[in-house]
């Protein structure tokens, strides 16, 4: 038994001795992620390994190599055991084509009806095909991402459709709920011991036509306005005239600009003006610093700024920023002699979402101001208790409200076969007359009637012959 084992040890050396001799390898093939164990017969002295990057040789034991897959690719392994020559193992690492198939079907099956391919090595993955719009293949691309460092994106997708142009129809109105009062005062007399006649002079006072001191009796007055309350005593000759009145304003349009956007696009709208205000600035000359003033202009009326986006699901995304300023020269500052005003603005800023033709309105924007206007007799009107008969008084409510109504339409150019629909031109201000037939003349010698082909058709309005085309 034992000199068997002895020639079968021997046979075992003389073949590795022999390889080696001769220059021979072994091969190895794995499989990526995939590992083989060398067992060898005597202890193993040195290994040494070509591409790290593609397989490593793990040490076990004295007599054990693990050798690990790691990259598809070919490497060389040699390995010295104790007391022979090294002995060289051509490694092949080769794909896990299982993982690679299911991931390319995963690829496919999201193409969404696109034809694409898959293909790569390695860290890096080669996308090509068709696809049916850019966002598949920005999907794909991400996708591919997950597995490989390079993602080469070669997938071919239609041009996008022209962006859609969206008309805006916006209708600024200012609902003023103003409340305006007006009093006013006209006293006047024609008795024997006083004539005359007294007001506020805010309305028309009552006009004497006939004064005579011999007879007071036949002294008249005409009234042009009885206003609302007259009052006249017989007995006395003194009379009166009260009016008090009460207005309400309504409604009224500032501005109906229609904008034609495309989407996604800034569009913006002003009607009104620019106002200068000057601005200092300080310069340093020759180690101190000089005021420089500068004039800048800030816009300010009807403004609207919007950005119009279609979803997906055919809807209009928009984003509006309607403004309403004035002047205020009330909080007016002067600065160097500048009379700077300042800006009474309404603005609101929102983002909605409407269908083709649907419209919103933005509401609540208050503006109240109170104005109260003091008139009064000289003299008469500063008697305490019965000199508020002879004054008058205007006070003016402003509740002014900004009401903003927005409707978006989708719009497109008509085609070069399509006519525009034009305004009809209006009708001549004198149309033509047509001119009396002459009649054939009897007389003898008389020249003949004119023939069709000389004598005039119309006759202008002026009495001008017309001749027939």
């Amino acid at each position: 038994m034992k000199i068997a084992n002895k020639l079968l040890w021997a046979a075992v050396l003389t073949a590795s001795c022999s390889l080696a001799q001769t220059g021979g390898a072994r091969a190895i093939t794995l499989v990526e992620g995939r590992g083989e164990l060398l067992q060898f017969q005597r202890d193993v002295q040195k290994v040494a390994l070509a591409e790290p990057k593609i397989a490593d040789a793990v040490v076990i034991s004295p007599r054990e190599v693990m050798v690990n897959a790691k990259a598809p690719g070919h490497t060389t392994l040699l390995i010295w055991e104790t007391g022979s020559d090294p002995v060289r193992y051509e490694i092949e690492v080769a794909k896990d084509n299982s993982d690679w198939d299911s991931f390319r079907k995963l690829i496919e099956d999201n193409a969404n009806g696109g034809a694409i391919t898959v293909t790569g090595s390695g860290d890096t993955i080669v996308l090509a095909g068709t696809v049916k719009s850019a966002e598949d293949s920005k999907r794909l691309a991400g996708m591919a991402q997950t597995r490989a460092k390079t993602v080469i994106n070669l997938l071919k997708a239609p041009p996008p459709p022209d962006p859609r142009q969206i008309l805006l129809q916006v209708k600024f109105a200012a609902v003023d709920r103003t409340a305006l009062t007006q009093v006013g005062f006209n006293l006047f007399s024609l008795n024997g011991k006083m004539i005359g006649g007294t007001g506020t002079e805010q309305f028309t006072p009552p006009r004497f036509t006939a004064l005579s001191s011999a007879t007071p009796d036949s002294n008249t007055v005409n009234f042009s306005d009885l206003l609302n309350l007259f009052a006249f005593r017989p007995d006395l000759n003194i009379g009166a005239t009260i009016k008090a009145l009460e207005e309400h304003d309504l409604l009224q349009i500032l501005a109906e600009p229609n904008l034609i956007c495309e989407e996604g696009k800034d569009a913006s709208f002003l009607a009104g003006g620019s106002f200068p205000f000057p601005t200092i600035t300080t310069t340093p000359t020759g180690g101190a610093t000089a005021p420089v003033i500068t004039v800048q202009f800030k816009p300010y009326g009807v403004k609207l700024d919007f950005t119009p986006t279609i979803t997906p699901q055919g809807a209009i995304n928009l984003k509006v920023a309607p403004e309403v300023s004035s002047l205020d020269f009330t909080n007016a500052v002067t600065l160097q002699g500048f009379t700077i005003p300042s800006l009474a603005q309404r603005r609101a800023e929102t983002e909605v979402l409407l269908k083709d033709g649907e419209s919103f309105a933005i509401a609540g924007l208050i503006d109240q101001q109170v104005i109260e206007t003091m008139a009064k007799v000289p003299g008469l009107g500063d008697i305490p208790i019965l000199g508020k008969l002879f004054r008058s008084r205007s006070t003016q409510k402003s509740n002014d409200e900004l009401l903003v109504v927005i409707t978006p339409h989708f719009v497109r150019p008509l085609s070069p076969e399509e006519k525009a629909k034009l305004p009809d031109m209006p009708s001549a201000f004198l149309p033509a007359v047509a001119a009396p037939k002459a009649k054939p003349s009897k007389t003898k010698g008389q020249p003949p009637p004119a023939t069709p082909a000389n004598q005039p058709e119309f006759v202008g309005p002026r009495g001008q012959q017309i001749p027939k085309q």
